[in-house]
């Protein structure tokens, strides 16, 4: 075919949409940003309200939440999905909770997510390590403290807080 014949790579957020698949059961790795430029999500009570909401689609049954970190104008999750809705329509709601608050805030979320759907035999530490230490690494905290906008699952944390200095981050990971 020649290249006059190609069709046109799919470009902006339709690229992230392309291909996206909801397994349920499967553990997925996300990224929501806010709209640019913003640092909105440390405001006030933001923070926990990005946890309680994402927790509360928990309850519901949409997802578990196995590992989360809220930064300045982003948030990370490791979920594993529930069968009883998409991948889409969970972080659909979630985001359309979550909106009227951050108007109140004078910011929003950028249209879609990044996702990434770990296979069965993928090893999660690398992501529990990456959520754990996005602030750190971002600088918003020294390596003696602990971020209050991270959440980790009871059933997680019994085997990665074992691996924390008393749930701060070893000095040889940030290096």
């Amino acid at each position: 075919m020649s290249d006059s014949k190609m069709p046109a790579p799919l470009k902006g957020y339709g690229a992230l949409r392309r291909g996206r698949y909801s397994a349920p059961g499967a553990d997925y790795f996300l990224t929501i940003c806010l709209r640019r430029p913003s640092r909105g999500l440390l405001d006030a009570d933001l923070p926990t309200r990005c946890l309680e909401a994402m927790r509360r689609l928990e309850r519901e049954e949409l997802w578990t939440v196995r590992c989360a970190v809220v930064m300045p104008d982003h948030l990370h999750l490791l979920v594993t999905l529930d069968a009883r809705t998409g991948l889409s329509a969970a972080v659909r709601l979630f985001k359309g909770r979550l909106s009227p608050v951050l108007r109140q805030h004078g910011t929003g979320w950028q249209p879609s997510f990044y996702d990434h759907r770990l296979r069965a035999d993928e090893n999660r530490l690398p992501v529990f390590l990456y959520l754990f230490l996005n602030p750190y690494r971002a600088e918003l905290l020294p390596a003696d403290l602990t971020w209050p906008g991270y959440y980790c699952a009871e059933s997680d944390w019994a085997w990665f807080g074992q691996l924390t200095r008393e749930s701060c981050p070893e000095p040889a990971w940030l290096r």
